[in-house]
């Protein structure tokens, strides 16, 4: 018998052996999928069981201050969504905060991000542990040291520090998620764009602006939520400013009405919506 007779041989023996074992791997590998679908789907579960909650209390018709216990269905609550002017008021200066330190933070995110991944300079990897700190970092001391700060300044806590606080933890955030999508930029087309005559202002305009979008909204809807949502830092530097996190961390002793529930839903359909939208520009924009 030859060599190659010998190995012939012995790929179809290991051939064999493989059909053997065959329906016993499939039925391991299926058991293992199907226990992998099950966890995947408590975890699911788990984490919109609270969110079904919040949708189903609003249409609660609660009988007392607190919505607590269900009592009814009522539509009443969603025909009167700001009944309650406080209420109204809180949501409207949480909206107001996440807007404008979104939009600052944007602008110094995205920008720390471009600088970070097309040039390399002495102390960058100084600068990018100081980016990953305020992820990292609890939210309890970063409050607090900011309210020391402010204190020190002499600055008194209202909107203003709210806002500085906000954009400092909104930046790193930012810059991370930009980051992510520069790093597979590929930085020839700005100079294809500059050999044609193109300006550096106009390049970046025209040219890598445009191909980073995807990422910069996905970063902004990403940082307005985290905004809109917080509480422990906010709550160091509020002062007598009252926003929706706040607002609802009072009611909890005092009154807790069903337009609460409401005005949640009502941020949580928005936010669905807006990435609905932004998923199908996305399929767009690939197909075409």
């Amino acid at each position: 018998m030859t060599i190659q007779d010998r190995i012939a041989k012995a790929n179809a023996d290991v051939a064999d052996r493989a059909g053997e074992n065959q329906p016993g791997l499939l039925a391991r590998l299926k058991v293992g999928d199907i226990a992998l679908r099950v966890v995947a789907g408590l975890v699911l579960l788990y984490l919109f069981i609270p969110i079904a909650v919040i949708v189903a209390f609003s249409f609660n018709n609660p009988q007392g201050k607190f919505n607590y216990t269900w009592q009814g269905f009522t539509l009443d609550n969603w025909a009167d969504p700001f009944k309650y002017p406080a209420l109204t008021a809180a949501l409207r200066m949480s909206l107001n905060v996440a807007a404008v330190s979104t939009a600052i933070a944007l602008v110094l995110g995205t920008l720390l991000a471009i600088a970070l991944v097309r040039q390399r300079f002495r102390g960058d990897r100084l600068v990018d542990g100081f980016l990953i700190l305020p992820l990292t970092a609890p939210e309890v001391v970063m409050g607090a040291s900011l309210l020391v700060l402010f204190l020190d300044l002499g600055w008194p806590a209202g909107y203003t520090t709210i806002v500085i606080a906000h954009i400092a933890f909104q930046v790193s955030f930012i810059a991370m998620t930009v980051r992510a999508r520069v790093r597979g930029f590929d930085w020839t087309l700005e100079d294809a764009s500059m050999d044609l005559g193109a300006s550096p202002a106009r390049t970046f305009f025209k040219v890598t602006l445009p191909l980073i979008v995807p990422g910069i909204v996905a970063a902004a809807m990403l940082s307005f939520a985290l905004s809109l949502d917080d509480f422990i830092i906010t709550y160091f530097v509020s002062g007598p400013t009252v926003t929706y996190p706040l607002y609802v961390n009072a009611a909890v002793k005092a009154a807790v009405p069903p337009q609460i529930n409401v005005l949640a839903t009502a941020i949580l359909v928005v936010s669905l919506l807006l990435i609905g939208i932004g998923t199908l520009y996305r399929r767009k924009r690939i197909d075409t």
